[in-house]
């Protein structure tokens, strides 16, 4: 029984890491950058919901949607003052992409984290649960309320983005744009207003994981350093730009976190996905749905 009670936790928690990291994966499909403050999108959407919800008396579950809105803005910000100048000079100057993206995006990371250290302070806060319920048994699973409502609302989600990816215009259209930015433009896509678009939907959906989470995490300023690591891991094993992938790749880690924590050690939980990273650019560089390629 604990094996199937490892299994359920693992892939809840790995519910949660998806959240985290098909945003960082639809960023890097599209404008083949990593964005180093992806982790503060998670920041930011915990503090959100903590906030709101204990400093302004808001239910719950109306912050869930206020937290969602901080993500998006932060998103769109991030995409029309810092990166559109990468992909809006590309052809002049895309050699220079990768290290703008690295410079810009790690300072973007200690502004945020620091400026949230001095507006709200180092403490870290708990934010108010989903739903007011203990420990429960789901069969042979025990559970907690928080835990097996913000599982729900995750696995809605990503439904929901998958379904928003296959059938809308819009999914099709940043399907195009990942494949082929040029090709995508002179089909009569508005790829400047995709990737926005991307960025907005990367952004909403790292603050949701971190306002689930919240009641669970604590939030402090730095907390969105771990969920960064992890996303990246997530998005080298799925394969790099893969949505799909990602999805895989972090219910994997969750599940191989949790058996991980009992059977060999609970102190390196989190190092295990290193280990993880290590391994995969050692015997898959292209990870589990990724496809090599070569540039000629």
């Amino acid at each position: 029984m604990l094996a199937l009670d490892l299994l359920a936790n693992g892939l809840i928690y790995g519910c949660f890491y998806a959240l985290m990291a098909v945003g960082l994966a639809m960023i890097f499909g599209v404008l083949k950058v990593v964005n180093f403050a992806h982790g503060e999108f998670f920041m930011i959407g915990a503090y959100t919901y903590v906030l709101v919800s204990l400093k302004l008396g808001v239910p719950p579950w109306l912050a869930l949607p206020g937290a969602a809105l901080a993500g998006a803005l932060l998103g769109w910000l991030v995409e029309r003052l810092l990166m559109r100048p990468l992909y809006a000079g590309y052809a002049s100057w895309g050699f220079m992409k990768d290290e703008y993206a690295v410079v810009v995006t790690f300072g973007l990371s200690l502004l945020l984290i620091n400026l949230v250290d001095k507006i709200v302070g180092p403490y870290s806060f708990r934010g108010p649960p989903l739903i007011d319920v203990g420990r429960f048994a789901l069969g042979p699973v025990m559970l907690t309320g928080q835990k097996a409502i913000a599982a729900v609302v995750a696995v809605a989600l990503m439904i929901a983005l998958a379904l928003f990816i296959k059938r809308s215009v819009w999914g099709l259209q940043i399907q195009a744009v990942a494949q082929n930015r040029l090709g995508a433009s002179l089909a009569g896509i508005d790829a400047t207003r995709t990737t926005s678009l991307i960025f907005v939907v990367s952004g909403m959906l790292a603050a949701l994981s971190g306002a689930l989470l919240a009641p669970l995490v604590n939030p402090s300023p730095d907390i969105g350093a771990f969920p960064a690591v992890k996303s990246y891991v997530i998005v080298v094993l799925g394969g790099m730009g893969s949505i799909w992938g990602a999805m895989i790749a972090a219910l994997i880690l969750g599940v191989s976190e949790a058996f991980f924590s009992v059977y060999v050690s609970y102190d390196y939980r989190d190092a295990f996905g290193l280990i993880i990273l290590v391994a995969v650019l050692l015997l898959r560089p292209q990870g589990l749905l990724g496809e090599k390629g070569r540039e000629v």
